[in-house]
């Protein structure tokens, strides 16, 4: 992508989506953390689900650790490497009890000392929880960023790097929301929807894939 395309390209996708956000709920920095803990090689949906019930009955440190192992399992049993990640919450939540006053500590070193807690949950913490300008690279970002031609790269770090170096300022604080969601529902793994993509003419990728044919009758 040229260096003339980057501010359009994400003008655009400012003027479809002015106020991004996450599709994981919550109602508190900790509940956000546990979701994106949870999220790991799950879909937002799947983990909102689950956590519909969980947060009501435990959506604190403390109430995780009274609510035990085993009911966290049995609350999250729907998700993924549900018994990893609940072992991960718990070992998490004693750590916020007893080192942090039951709060999320709001630098990049504390929250990737928690268990569970890799680089692109802790920008996703930051970033949604505490307005910093990080770029949470998921497998949508990273495939975006790379067939497009925004910030190519080999990896999650390398990628992550060139897009905070070529994403204007002003758009820095929502951009990881517009990727995502331009990944998650037009930028598709398989077959991306170039014929309905608003920001295509700033796009790399060729050639663009028509629209599927329609059914006679």
């Amino acid at each position: 992508m040229k260096d003339r395309d980057v501010e359009p390209f994400f003008a655009t996708l400012q003027a479809a989506n002015p106020s991004p956000e996450t599709e994981l709920e919550y109602s508190s920095v900790f509940e956000l953390l546990a979701a994106v803990l949870l999220s790991a090689q799950a879909t937002d949906a799947g983990v909102n689900k689950a956590t519909r019930r969980l947060f009501p009955a435990a959506g604190t440190p403390q109430a995780i650790l009274e609510l035990g192992l085993e009911r966290l399992e049995d609350h999250i049993r729907t998700i993924g490497l549900y018994r990893t990640k609940a072992r991960n919450l718990m070992a998490t939540c004693r750590i916020l009890v007893d080192r942090h006053g039951g709060q999320v500590p709001r630098t990049r070193e504390e929250l990737e000392a928690l268990p569970g807690v890799g680089r692109k949950t802790a920008n996703v913490v930051l970033n949604v929880a505490f307005g910093e300008a990080t770029m949470a690279v998921d497998t949508h970002i990273f495939r975006v960023s790379n067939r497009t031609g925004l910030a190519p790269g080999k990896d999650p770090l390398q990628v992550e790097f060139k897009l905070l170096e070529r994403v204007p300022p002003a758009y820095l604080a929502d951009a990881h929301h517009w990727l995502i969601l331009h990944g998650r529902y037009v930028c598709v793994a398989r077959l991306p929807q170039c014929w309905r993509c608003a920001v295509r003419a700033y796009c790399d990728f060729e050639p663009k894939t028509p629209p599927p044919p329609t059914r006679p009758g």
